[in-house]
């Protein structure tokens, strides 16, 4: 659909509130220390910070203490604790790999004969098995590292400083979210297989769709880029700008690709928040490491994401009030199981709710979307049909809505197709209760997004449970023949004074 900003303003006295935050981290001593020095940071891309960008405190970290800060990282293996999976075999994800000295991260590879491997194997789709440990039935001992940020974000500027491990073993930069994989980087120090798609003086770049089936080929797209230098040699700069619909990717500063959602259409899947993931894996078909070349270090000297500042409080949770994916409860940890195509609700990550009624003539829907590539769609219905129900209604999770009092703007952008359309679109929130009512969408432009908004005063703050529900009732709707309406984009700001 084509997207055509009209404002249509409907002014209403009302009271809601939405969750525009999560509970802060609590950082040690030398993360405070780091967030303090890494303030004054800006992109390497962009030293005069033209794009106006903010530093991420809760997921930036210049390593600059005695150990890993775990009030920001999840260690792969600590206290026995694997998120997802235990590192790609024959290599194995050990928590004493992970190191901070000399204000570097270092995730270490190392060849451990009298380590007690896992006594299982590890398929990655149509890239083979192997177990833990061994591979093709000779000991391969390599131990290798992972971290992950505890915490997501969405869209903004991603960066590190970083060298590679001189051996065959990759050193990896990557996010996943809902249905989403980012691979800023893939990177290794000496293949050994000199043919293949990553070389020692090389970087790879690639974006992956999780949605079910999540069957390989996952790629939606991918960049070589040839570099004059081994990365195993130095330390470089390595930084991604995620935007709605684009990506630009920079090495030292400079841009090398540039990729935008018209380049992919509806494979265009960064859509939802990611955390970060640095690691080193054994891609076997790259060849082996020898025992000789280990152990080594990919080393990090920082990473930082910057975001740029928004007025809209529900920018954190954009995605899920766009209809892209979940809304997250970070203050709850990840199931250590939970893969990006998991859409099982959990008291992590929880999902718009339409009750059995109203799943008839509401779904969120893939295709026709003002941004992402989702939104909420009532299906209408045709000659000699009626809406069989006294109303149909999306609402969010328990919990979903968590505003101050005060004075502010909600806005949403609907999409009306031709015909009798429903004179009216209800929003609620549902504790304290307070109505906002859309009406006279006749008058709107038609198959068109049109942008509609409302007033609201809000004297008390919300209820620990409060919730958002859409709603079309059948008495405002035409008798029969009516046309399908497409809602996106729902934002809430404080009202200028």
């Amino acid at each position: 659909m084509k997207y055509i900003r009209i404002y249509a303003l409907a002014s209403l006295s009302v009271v809601g509130f939405l969750n525009v935050g999560c509970a802060q981290t609590k950082q040690n001593k030398s993360a405070v220390q780091n967030s303090s020095k890494a303030a004054t940071v800006l992109p390497f891309s962009d030293q005069k910070n033209v794009g106006g960008w903010v530093l991420n405190k809760e997921i930036s970290d210049e390593f600059e203490g005695t150990t890993i800060d775990t009030t920001k990282w999840f260690v792969e293996g600590q206290n026995e604790d694997y998120y997802i999976w235990k590192g790609r075999a024959p290599s194995q994800f050990v928590p004493h790999n992970v190191r901070v000295e000399n204000g570097k991260l270092k995730l270490r590879t190392a060849w451990e004969p009298d380590y007690p491997f896992f006594k299982e194997s590890y398929t990655d789709g149509n890239m083979g098995t192997s177990k833990y440990g061994e591979y093709e039935g000779k000991p391969m001992p390599i131990t290798t590292a992972g971290v992950i940020s505890k915490k997501r974000f969405l869209n903004g500027y991603m960066e590190v400083k970083s060298k590679v491990g001189n051996a065959a073993i990759t050193a990896a930069f990557w996010g996943i979210g809902y249905e989403q994989e980012l691979d800023v980087y893939e990177l290794m120090g000496n293949p050994k297989v000199k043919t293949g798609n990553i070389k020692e003086n090389s970087y790879l770049a690639t974006a992956h769709d999780w949605s079910p089936p999540a069957k390989r080929p996952t790629n939606v797209f991918q960049h070589t880029e040839n570099l004059p230098y081994r990365t195993a040699d130095d330390f470089h700069v390595f930084g991604a700008e995620w935007g709605e619909d684009f990506l630009n990717l920079f090495i030292d500063g400079k841009l090398v690709h540039h990729f935008t959602q018209n380049d992919v259409g509806l494979d265009w899947v960064l859509n939802n928040p990611m955390e970060i993931w640095l690691d080193s894996e054994i891609f076997f078909w790259l060849g082996m490491p020898h025992k000789e070349e280990l152990p080594v270090d990919f080393e990090i000297e920082y990473m930082r994401v910057w975001q740029k500042p928004s007025d809209n409080l529900l920018a954190k949770d954009k995605a899920f009030y766009g209809f892209e994916g979940p809304i997250l409860f970070e203050e709850i940890p990840r199931p250590l199981t939970m893969v990006p195509e998991d859409s099982t609700p959990n008291d992590y990550q929880k999902f718009w709710l339409i009750d059995e009624a109203s799943a008839k003539y509401l779904e969120i829907v893939e295709g026709d979307y003002a941004s992402g590539v989702n939104s909420l769609r009532f299906a209408g219905y045709g000659k000699n049909e009626k809406l069989e129900v006294p109303k149909v209604s999306a609402i969010t999770p328990e919990g979903s809505i968590n505003l101050p009092a005060g004075d502010y703007t909600f806005s949403m952008k609907v999409w009306l197709d031709q015909g009798k359309i429903a004179d009216k679109i209800h929003v609620s929130f549902q504790n304290p209760k307070l109505e906002i009512e859309f009406k006279d969408l006749a008058k709107l432009a038609r198959r068109q997004w049109v942008t509609v908004e409302a007033t609201i005063s809000k004297p008390t703050a919300s209820a620990k449970n409060d919730q958002l529900k859409i709603e079309l009732r059948k008495e405002d709707l035409p008798k029969d023949k009516a046309p399908r309406i497409f809602i996106d984009d729902i934002t809430i700001k404080k009202t200028k004074k």
